[in-house]
């Protein structure tokens, strides 16, 4: 048994003594070594080089999206069934199977569009992801508060975030550059109806729901497979969501509201909950329906399709380092055990490429040897080296020079199958097209008008504050496109921007009105100042 690090101390050395990488105690970190007191410094300088060169590389690139976050640990419970069904006539996936049974979890929320330092109270959908360390290895839940999305298919999404973030010459946010993209991209509308109401801002990461977005399949022993859409929904801490006012408020005092709230509801010992409900269907064309169950802009009609509960998760445990854990935290929409599958969704086929291979580049190849994001099982592959690999993944008895399979001679062997495999058939061509059902407007026709009267107040307002600086023949699409989804809708966005277009003498914005606004503000407030 290896013996505790921590009882072995040098010369000099207590429990609390400071050393460095090395184990070298550090008797001064408070000089540098120079020649006499003024300086100049020498090169070798040991303790200060480790120091300053590894704070130099403390940060690794920050996410592309869903940068800003916060997380925290805590465990799933199931309740054995799905509905009042037992759930292993769906699925044989083992964390679900015994009423009760509880699987250790992380969980990070976040924001999409923003950088890793941006405000909390963002107009943004916010990221719900969830990692399940199970006894058959890691499952990953990787969703968003909202339970659609923009686009529908794959190809689009880099373009869609070029457009959501900052104009790469300006450095400046602009709604017009939002607005274009969406503009051109009609299927967009029912979540831009859901993102500029009330919704587009959760109170905090407590009070929101979560969902998994993109359509997935439960196999069952026999290999029969059911689609299944995910969703998290608040238990004692219930929804709430802000005005623009309000976040605008909230965001003059504090930018890491809802990173406070997490942290310190949890400390407090006030657990955060949601139950894990699921929509069932079954895996085929449905044309009862007026949408594509696949097309991740749509909603599944709950009088057809019932939210069924499964269990329920409660975080009751800080991260002990952000960096270390929440920041190092990798999700992949792959990340499947037995008895949970993929879909024919388009948008999860191009997600489950780019989320596993964006964390290879993020944190390194062995990002998966990394405590946050390894299984809390045995592991045994043949992969080995690569960046900071720090162990080997050998099973028991396995020979060391044997890293391929297979192999007789001390290798690894191929696991038993449990359960049929599930076998979908496929027969037809192979092509580049969109799906047939796209109704682009029906559902988000239904969002506005089950809307309260205040959060369609609220929608109006805010879409018309971002369209008054687009341009006019984009504020005719989106007004077209809303029109399409409701009368009333596409009325009152035109008249908003009519009577806002009227008030406004400039024509040369780079980012919002209110931007702009305050911009010039602050050449006129400030206060003049002799230099020193």
């Amino acid at each position: 048994m290896e013996e505790n690090k921590q009882e072995k101390k040098g010369t000099g050395e207590s429990s609390d003594s400071l050393t460095n990488r090395q184990g070298h105690p550090v008797t001064d970190n408070q000089n540098i070594r120079t020649v006499g007191n003024r300086g100049p410094s020498t090169l070798e300088n040991y303790d200060f080089i480790e120091k300053v060169s590894h704070f130099d590389r403390e940060r690794v690139p920050e996410r592309v999206v869903h940068a800003r976050g916060a997380g925290a640990h805590g465990f799933f419970e199931t309740y054995g069934k799905v509905g009042d069904e037992p759930i292993a006539k769906y699925t044989r996936a083992k964390l679900f199977q015994e009423a009760g049974k509880r699987t250790p979890l992380f969980v990070r929320f976040s924001t999409v569009a923003g950088a890793m330092e941006s405000p909390e109270t963002a107009r943004d959908p916010r990221g719900f992801a969830v990692k399940f360390y199970t006894e058959d290895g890691n499952w990953d839940l990787v969703g968003n508060n909202l339970k659609i999305f923009f686009i529908r298919d794959a190809m689009k999404f880099p373009d869609m975030i070029h457009a959501f973030k900052p104009d790469p010459v300006s450095n400046l946010s602009n709604p017009e550059r939002m607005f274009d993209f969406l503009s051109r991209t009609p299927e967009a509308t029912h979540m831009v109806t859901f993102l500029f109401s009330p919704w587009g801002i959760p109170a905090n990461y407590r009070q929101m729901q979560g969902s998994g977005v993109n359509t997935y399949k439960w196999v069952n022993k026999d290999g029969d497979a059911v689609l299944i859409k995910y969703h998290w929904e608040p238990l004692k801490q219930g929804i709430k969501n802000l005005t623009q006012k309000e976040a605008e408020q909230i965001q003059a005092k504090n930018v890491s509201h809802a990173t406070q709230d997490l942290y310190e509801a949890i400390k407090r010992g006030d657990y955060p909950e949601w139950e894990l409900c699921v929509q069932i269907m079954s895996d085929d064309y449905h044309p009862e329906l007026d949408f594509d169950p696949l097309d991740d802009t749509k909603l599944w009609p709950t009088d057809k399709f019932p939210f069924l509960k499964v269990g329920k998760m409660v975080l009751n445990k800080n991260p002990e380092n952000y960096f270390n854990e929440v920041e190092q935290v990798a999700f992949g929409t792959g990340v499947l055990v037995d008895g949970l599958d993929f879909s024919d969704d388009k948008m999860l086929q191009g997600r489950t490429f780019s989320y596993s291979d964006t964390q290879r580049y993020r944190v390194g190849t062995n990002y998966l040897q990394l405590p946050i994001n390894a299984p809390k099982k045995r592991v045994a592959t043949n992969q080995r080296g690569g960046q900071m690999s720090y162990q080997v993944d050998l099973a028991p008895g396995q020979s060391p020079h044997t890293n391929y399979e297979p192999s007789v001679i001390g290798g690894l062997k191929e696991a038993e199958q449990v359960g049929k495999v599930h076998e979908p058939h496929y027969n037809d061509k192979l092509v580049r097209e969109k799906i047939d059902r796209t109704n682009d407007f029906g559902q988000a026709g239904d969002t506005y008008r089950s809307l309260e009267d205040w959060e369609r107040d609220e929608l109006i307002s805010n879409l018309v504050d971002a369209l008054k600086v687009c341009r006019p023949e984009i504020q005719d699409k989106m007004i077209e496109y809303f029109t399409n989804a409701d009368e009333d809708y596409g009325r009152r966005v035109k008249e908003g921007v009519a009577n806002a277009m009227e008030m406004r003498n400039d024509t040369t914005h780079t980012s919002s009105a209110e931007a702009d606004e305050v911009a010039d503000k602050a050449k006129q407030m400030g206060h003049e100042a002799d230099p020193y």
